[in-house]
């Protein structure tokens, strides 16, 4: 199949299935006579297995991982299980700085008087040093 029917059965676009081929991804697909993709099911598969990973989160060096160990079928579970947690792990570090965000954030929101006046404690927040903020 080409690019297109193997975007449209992937869910992934026809330009992210040609960055993930260049990135090393996607198993090299193969060309016909007129020097065009042709894709297979094997390569749909790998699309939606990338796919699923991004939504997940993954970035481009654990899915390469990922898909490294997916290929292997005599790789040991604790290698994918021990990635997982590591990416668990730097989810919820960003979850907890956004957190701290939010609350910042909520507290500067909160002594703005949104009014005509020019006083703004956002900007006065933002402006402030690390030393002033502890």
């Amino acid at each position: 199949m080409r690019i297109g029917q193997a975007a449209l059965l992937s869910g992934v676009s026809a330009r992210l299935i040609r960055y993930y081929e260049g990135a090393g991804l996607l198993s090299p697909a193969g060309r016909d006579a007129n020097e065009y993709r042709v894709f297979d099911e094997r390569n749909v598969h790998e699309l939606r297995f990338i796919k699923r990973a991004r939504a997940l989160g993954f970035p481009i060096k654990q899915i390469e991982e990922l898909l490294g160990l997916w290929r292997d079928k005599k790789r040991p579970s604790r290698k994918v299980r021990g990635l997982a947690e590591r990416h668990v792990q730097a989810v919820t570090t960003r979850m907890q700085a956004h957190r701290a965000i939010i609350k910042v954030l909520g507290r500067l929101i909160e002594a703005c008087k949104g009014d005509d006046r020019p006083d703004c404690p956002i900007l006065d927040g933002l402006s402030l040093s690390d030393a002033h903020k502890r």
